[in-house]
């Protein structure tokens, strides 16, 4: 299809010669453009599809690179993407190689500020405004923000701190009520309810038009009619938090009206002081599927316009989804938490059948943990579905609140190790690592979906201290909820294969990888022991002793960052017991790794079966 205006956006100033009516055809176009491309590739598709229009007036009113755009997030940024010199890049987004999904300070001078985790875009963006003043500068800068991020405790700290510091800044709440899930608690009732505080907006913006007419004496007549105003507003309007932090706020606008935007950013760029902008969108604009499922389409597959697909091996996220309902059926006190990721950690279910039980805190992972600490004083038993990435936000609230307290909450970490198309914001790579200082704690990995399942009835069993179990994004190797549940004992390991020549010590994911890499050992006549380290605290000393006595070498290999947990386990032990065994350990290098498919990924790492195989024989031989 032929785009004919698009096609001439090389950089943001060719934006600024368009008519508003060519605006208008430029959002019809850019619009259709990114269906067209993430419909194939896969990506973000409904959050970039709300802000289509908000991305062009922004664009047309500042001046970038000069003024600079903080973006919540940054999901949200395939058409900011397109329109800063990236259109046929886009058709390389996630992908080995192109464009990342998120903003990133290395691809490009207009991505001002990297983030794939929610709530940093106020703070960055106030820095950025303070070193303005310091530097003698006089450029702009914009937050974006959606109203989900603003369920994160950050936004609120940033906000509190630039009402404090009172600089330039315009912050622009994108508010579709929704962040992946819809959104929850008291701040979406807020926004909600300046809704219906139209009458009120109404008048403030008719007093200043009246007033303006007056050639004498105006600012007086308005300084008086303001405290009329804020009269009424006492009485119409819940109490504005944000003029209270000290902000100016404005809106709400219609988010989809492109001369609307123009005007009132034109009106409110010059303003020195901090301003929030209140901006009403729809997830999923202009995509009826998407408008209808904002969830759905939040994050889609290529294949997800044309089919959709049923693995036969399920996920472990979908193992995890089973076994909560297990839990939850055998024990009344078990309770499942999530911070704004219901559908991510395979929730829905547990949530519909047992709605008193299920908490969606928001994109608060710190509260969610501290929470889940104070469930468990009384003797609930709170299981937490969080992704390893997002527990990086709470390890404070993991030492203070639960280790330290010795206090039984159980967290289910999904997306462990290398996640994909999402990149190195969202890579699981540390928490073996940072799981492992913690005293008081139990850290697990399960090889399969059966041992997921294990590990979980077997947490509900442990009353005094934290329960870790770490999986990935992937399927799940083998599952069958109707087998018998085995539980394994708690820091034991197991054999999976007895050998003599070499010792491979294996953790979760890397266990499958290790055990195809068994038949390509034998064609080189190596002859391997194959050890489940299911655990890493506590662990299975036994086995451990056994292995560095009876075996020359000793891998340990591992979905997880290098000098991690199972590597430094073994290695403590080994000089504990002035071993003569060599040690070698295969894991993640010491870097932020790109994003990719995951297959992909792991083997740049050299952590699938054909590389682990060939790297020992290279050892060994």
């Amino acid at each position: 299809m032929k785009y004919n205006i698009l096609e001439k956006i090389e950089e943001p100033k060719d934006i600024k010669k368009l008519s508003i009516a060519e605006l208008k055809i430029l959002a019809d176009e850019l619009r259709d453009y990114i269906i067209n491309v993430i419909s194939k590739t896969g990506g973000h598709l409904a959050p970039s599809l709300g802000v289509v229009e908000l991305t062009i007036a922004l664009l047309y009113v500042f001046d970038l690179p000069d003024d600079k755009i903080v973006w919540d997030v940054g999901h949200q940024t395939y058409p900011f993407k397109v329109l800063t010199g990236r259109r046929e890049e886009l058709k390389t987004i996630r992908k080995y190689g192109g464009i990342s999904g998120f903003l990133k300070r290395s691809e490009s001078e207009y991505d001002i500020f990297g983030a794939g985790h929610a709530s940093t875009s106020i703070s960055s963006a106030l820095g950025i405004s303070v070193a303005n003043d310091l530097l003698n500068m006089t450029n702009k800068v914009i937050a974006v923000i959606g109203d989900g991020a603003l369920t994160g405790g950050l936004a609120w700290e940033g906000l509190n701190n630039v009402g404090q510091l009172k600089k330039q800044l315009i912050v622009i709440l994108n508010d579709n009520e929704m962040s992946i899930s819809r959104n929850v608690g008291g701040i979406s009732r807020y926004l909600n309810k300046i809704a219906t505080a139209s009458a009120y907006n109404q008048l403030k913006e008719n007093v200043w038009k009246l007033t303006g007419k007056f050639k004498n004496d105006k600012e007086y007549i308005r300084n008086g009619l303001k405290r009329v105003v804020a009269s009424v507003k006492k009485l119409v309007v819940p109490k504005m938090i944000f003029d209270e932090l000290g902000l100016r706020y404005f809106g709400q606008i219609d988010g989809h009206n492109i001369s609307e935007l123009v005007e009132i950013l034109n009106k409110l760029k010059d303003i020195k002081s901090p301003i929030l902008l209140h901006v009403l969108t729809i997830k999923g604009k202009g995509l009826p599927e998407a408008e209808a499922d904002p969830t759905g389409y939040h994050g889609i597959s290529g294949e997800k316009l044309t089919k959709d697909t049923k693995e036969e091996v399920p996920t472990y996220t979908e193992v995890f989804g089973n076994t909560i309902l297990e839990l939850a059926e055998k024990d009344s006190k078990v309770v499942g938490l999530t911070a704004a990721m219901k559908e991510g950690t395979g929730m829905v279910e547990f949530a519909n059948k047992y709605p008193k039980r299920f908490f969606d805190v928001g994109i608060a992972e710190g509260h969610a943990v501290t929470f889940s600490a104070g469930l468990a004083t009384s003797g609930i038993r709170p299981i937490i579905a969080i992704y390893s990435s997002f527990l990086q936000r709470a390890i404070d609230n993991v030492i203070h609140d639960v280790s330290l307290q010795k206090l039984p909450v159980i967290f289910c970490c999904d997306r462990a190790g290398i996640v994909g198309a999402d990149g190195p914001t969202h890579h699981g790579n540390f928490d073996l690592s940072f799981l492992s200082m913690f005293p008081n704690v139990v850290v697990s990995a399960p090889k399969d979906g059966d041992e997921l399942r294990a590990l979980m009835h077997l947490a509900l069993e442990i009353k005094d201290k934290p329960f870790f179990i770490r999986y990935p994004r992937d399927k799940s190797v083998k599952y069958n909820p109707t087998n018998k549940i085995n539980l394994p004992k708690l820091g034991s390991w197991e054999y999976i294969k007895q050998g003599s020549e070499v010792a491979i010590i294996a953790i979760g994911s890397m266990v499958n990888e290790a055990e195809k890499s068994l038949e390509l050992l034998e064609k080189s006549n190596i002859n391997a022991t194959l050890i489940n380290a299911r655990f890493i605290r506590p662990y299975d000393k036994e086995i451990l002793e056994q292995v560095i006595k009876s075996h020359k070498n000793v891998f340990t290999i591992e979905e997880g960052n290098i000098n991690s947990g199972l590597e430094n386990l073994v290695s403590r032990f080994m000089q504990d017991c002035e071993s003569d065994s060599k040690l070698h350990s295969f894991s993640i290098p010491d870097e932020y790794i790109t994003h990719g498919e995951r297959s992909l990924l792991i083997k740049q790492v050299k952590l699938d079966s054909e590389n682990i195989a060939k790297r020992i024989v290279e050892i060994v031989k």
